[in-house]
């Protein structure tokens, strides 16, 4: 990551301390009437840069500019929740391609999605036009494996494995790379909403991270280092199947103590 300094433009802060009451690390006091970072070892969030009545912090380093909140920004609940209810995996996609702004937009989702510790070490790899070599090699070392993967893997014993099993003929696959599976598990489900809201169908391949995860020769093609692990693998296209109605859900475990 770039080095990012935390600056304080004093003609501008008016020593509100709302910079300071929103700090998770308690790094801002007020000297003098004025707001003082108190050293530059933060995690860097951005929350004083984003909360500052009068634009007196900024977060230097940055390629991207802050956007004004201006408007409202929640979404309709009802709305929501019927998005979530009605979604489904998608496993028949059309011979239609994905454009490269929609994929960008995808990955932007991920992007600004909320990391442990604000570490944001998510990384994308878009499988293409190209993509079927790597399937090819993923196909042929889940077939040698599928004996073993039956003892643990529910689903593997019942399932055909074709040139096509693992992303099914779909134009693009976004794989999501990480140490921290949660906030990569994160940002993949926030990708996948965003696919969606354009219209296309996603499947979470999940035999296909399991590859990628332990072939020694698919993550040297796939330029995967010691210590990248693939949270999971976001196989995209237009859905080539109309679903008429919801799935039935189990109902929910809660305790409320």
């Amino acid at each position: 990551m770039k080095e990012h300094i935390i600056q304080v433009d004093k003609s501008l802060c008016i020593g509100c301390g709302l910079c300071i009451s929103d700090c998770p690390v308690n790094n801002i006091i007020i000297k003098e009437k004025k707001a003082v970072i108190k050293n530059q070892e933060c995690i860097k969030c951005g929350h004083c840069e984003a909360i500052c009545p009068k634009a007196a912090v900024t977060l230097t380093g940055f390629s991207e500019k802050t956007m004004e909140i201006a408007e409202k920004t929640t979404l309709n609940p009802r709305d929501l929740l019927i998005a979530l209810k009605t979604r489904r995996t998608i496993r028949q996609f059309k011979n239609r391609e994905v454009s490269l702004e929609i994929i960008q937009q995808i990955i932007e989702a991920g992007r600004v999605t909320p990391s442990a510790k604000n570490t944001q070490n998510v990384s994308y790899i878009v499988l293409g036009k190209d993509k079927g070599k790597y399937e090819e090699v993923a196909v042929k070392f889940f077939r040698k494996i599928q004996g073993f993967a039956k003892l643990w893997m529910k689903g593997a014993k019942e399932v055909t494995i074709d040139d096509n099993f693992f992303f099914k003929k779909a134009p693009i696959a976004i794989m999501v790379v990480t140490k921290d599976k949660v906030s990569g598990s994160l940002a993949a489900s926030n990708m996948a909403l965003m696919a969606e809201s354009y219209g296309l169908g996603v499947l979470y391949s999940g035999f296909f991270t399991v590859v990628a995860n332990y072939s020694k020769k698919l993550r040297r093609i796939l330029n995967l280092k010691h210590g990248d692990h693939v949270v999971t693998t976001l196989v995209i296209g237009y859905p080539n199947v109309k679903y008429r109605r919801t799935a039935k859900k189990e109902e929910a475990v809660v305790r409320y103590l």
